[in-house]
């Protein structure tokens, strides 16, 4: 499988993930959907479906319109979610195929959202899975707790992601940049902070 990240808006990432063997592509969140599109283009891919996270705008906001741009696309999201656009409800466990050789597992991630949904994606033997995280896990820290609780938020992140394979390739849905130039510096100054922290 092959993932190109596109950048949206400010700081937010939305994703495609190819397969290979057919060039069907799934996208993540794809809040701008003319960049996802001309970035599937680009790879020469189609794209065959969409995966939502989660119902926030800046996640869920291009599924109509990408709807519209790609007729009779399916559009995923979790079932405790209202997801805007959703034709496909998910929950966890919930198993999905894309393509010849790419598999998607739904994980039910709550916490920024009581139905917030991550994608676990594997594909051929020799290859290293992914996941997508959306606002749950970021690099540098996690998502806000808006409709959950911390021992929610625990769970998601130390028991469902923290129980995939080491060899996962994390892509979450946007870093905060802290004022930086770029996630690099983002993260040194976390790192920096946490290191001279005296609290």
């Amino acid at each position: 499988m092959k993932i190109v990240p596109v950048a949206c808006l400010e700081d937010n990432y939305s994703y495609l993930i190819v397969d290979e063997s057919t060039k069907a592509a799934a996208a993540v969140d794809p809040v701008e959907p003319e960049k996802v599109l001309a970035a599937a283009s680009e790879v020469g891919a189609y794209v065959d479906c969409i995966l939502t996270t989660h119902h926030h705008w800046d996640h869920a906001g291009g599924n109509e319109k990408m709807r519209l741009l790609v007729p009779g696309i399916k559009v995923y999201g979790g079932s405790m979610d209202n997801v805007k656009g959703c034709t496909n409800q998910v929950e966890n466990g919930t198993k999905l195929s894309l393509g010849k050789d790419t598999e998607i597992l739904c994980l039910h991630t709550p916490c920024h959202t009581k139905g917030h949904i991550s994608y676990y994606v594997t594909s051929k033997e020799e290859e290293d899975p992914a996941v997508f995280t959306g606002d749950t896990l970021f690099i540098a820290g996690c998502g806000r707790f808006f409709e959950g609780t911390a021992e929610q938020m625990y769970q998601s992140l130390c028991v469902t992601l923290g129980s995939l394979p080491k060899s996962t390739r994390v892509y979450c849905g946007h870093e905060a940049k802290f004022g930086a130039k770029s996630p690099v510096e983002a993260l040194r100054t976390v790192r920096n902070t946490k290191d001279t922290w005296k609290g």
